[in-house]
């Protein structure tokens, strides 16, 4: 997985090195006036690839992460693609840190290097019991805008099972390098057909009574889910966030490798 992970988390922009004598073909762009006023020659400014960078994870711990089977709940999905790209990123020389929320800051781990940081990471997804089982989106972008000045790799990590994100969702894209990872559990809008039965809501902890065999009611669900997977991946496109739908049934390894390389040949194209 070491190989197939290479280089993922490459750094997004450039930093200043050096300044070197002007040869011919250099940019006249890049001369560096101020030492070139000294009176020694012209130089230019010469720069390096920024690699060292920082990657966040925003996640998703309300109890709508709790569905799925035993061991493949959406919350185990997200643990383990966190703990995948935690792990893959401090091999990179990143700095990783972590804002877990539910409709409050349910976690924050501060931002620091090496394995030990990542372990420490992990650690703490699993082992955390959040306070709260609703969710807002809106509030863990707000907090996470607020809280990382510096431009940052941002992977945002949900069921987006929410109303009324997109505004701090396009703030979020244009201050730093945003990955949508939508996780997604086909029990969500594939009901077995055992007609009017109780189900009980984890957040708002409340049973309704639906007809599940209703053609109506099946179908309802379906265009809920459908639509909405379609919007947030347009307004992804939109403004230039990575996204990927993830299913807790499916293979995500596979998924993450072309998601990043994707990403890195956008990087180098740009």
């Amino acid at each position: 997985m070491q190989g197939d992970y290479h280089s993922i988390f490459k750094g997004s922009g450039l930093e200043f090195d050096d300044v070197r004598s002007y040869q011919y073909g250099d940019d006249i762009r890049s001369i560096d006036w101020h030492v070139t006023a000294k009176g020694h020659g012209t130089y230019v400014k010469t720069f390096k690839e920024e690699k060292e960078q920082t990657v966040f994870f925003l996640v998703d711990v309300s109890a709508s992460q709790q569905i799925g089977k035993q061991g493949k709940q959406k919350i185990d999905i997200t643990n383990e693609i966190t703990s995948v790209l935690a792990l893959s990123a401090v091999k990179e020389g990143s700095s990783v840190g972590a804002i877990c929320f539910s409709d409050q800051k349910e976690k924050y781990i501060k931002p620091g290097k090496g394995e030990s940081q990542a372990y420490q990471l992990i650690s703490s997804l699993y082992k955390l019991a959040p306070k709260s089982k609703k969710t807002s989106l809106e509030r863990a972008m707000q907090y996470c805008l607020n809280l990382i000045k510096r431009r940052s790799v941002i992977i945002l990590i949900s069921d987006f099972i929410d109303e009324g994100y997109e505004k701090n969702l396009k703030a979020l894209a244009k201050k730093h390098d945003l990955v949508v990872l939508h996780i997604f559990d086909q029990r969500e809008t594939k009901l077995p057909r055992l007609g009017i039965i109780p189900l009980y809501d984890k957040e708002s902890q409340k049973t309704i009574w639906v007809n599940t065999s209703s053609p109506a009611f099946r179908k309802k669900i379906q265009d809920k889910y459908g639509d909405s997977q379609n919007k947030l991946k347009d307004f992804c496109q939109k403004y230039e966030a990575n996204y990927l739908r993830v299913d807790t049934e499916d293979d995500y390894v596979p998924q993450l490798i072309k998601l990043f390389k994707v990403r890195n040949l956008s990087k180098k194209n740009g």
